[in-house]
């Protein structure tokens, strides 16, 4: 019992004085706006419709929480939960869902990727980034395939994409 008490206090002082030694323990984190958010949004739901994909497009920060919905006239319902789960994926793995859905498929280790709680492994969601950092994720629902879907959140992107410099 001495022993884990003991263990237990090294470890919290060490915690502390790292904290201290760092700073005041507040971490800079950068996000996307709504502003380039709403742009995104818009652009990749443009670019769908211009195809005749009936979708929906979500926005999330850099922490997974919803900035922006946009869901077009006709759209399933589906789609709504579909782009927010795509997008939180993406943000969440910093990582296009396309990408995660080949490794889930081809890599024994990874093929529970799915089962993490609000993930979704289809194509259509992808990382917004200022240079190496990710700030936020797109993820787009509707269109007749993944694949399809990640074109519309490209654009997105590609449309903000002079706004992302580090």
């Amino acid at each position: 019992m001495f022993r884990a008490t003991t263990l237990l206090a090294l470890y919290f002082l060490g915690f502390a004085s790292q904290t201290y030694a760092n700073g005041s323990g507040v971490i800079a984190q950068k996000n996307i706006s709504l502003e380039l958010a709403a742009m995104a949004a818009h652009a990749a739901l443009e670019n769908c419709l211009s195809k005749g994909y009936l979708v929906t497009v979500t926005i999330v920060d850099v922490s997974g929480d919803t900035k922006v919905v946009l869901r077009t006239d006709g759209a399933g319902p589906h789609t709504i939960d579909a782009s927010r789960r795509k997008a939180y994926t993406s943000a969440s793995a910093k990582l296009a869902t396309s990408a995660m859905l080949t490794t889930s498929q081809s890599n024994p280790t990874a093929q529970n990727l799915g089962q993490i709680d609000g993930f979704l492994l289809l194509g259509g969601g992808l990382p917004i980034r200022t240079g190496n950092t990710v700030i936020g994720a797109i993820g787009v629902g509707g269109a007749p395939g993944g694949p399809l879907d990640e074109a519309c959140a490209q654009a997105g992107i590609d449309k903000i994409k002079d706004k992302l410099t580090p």
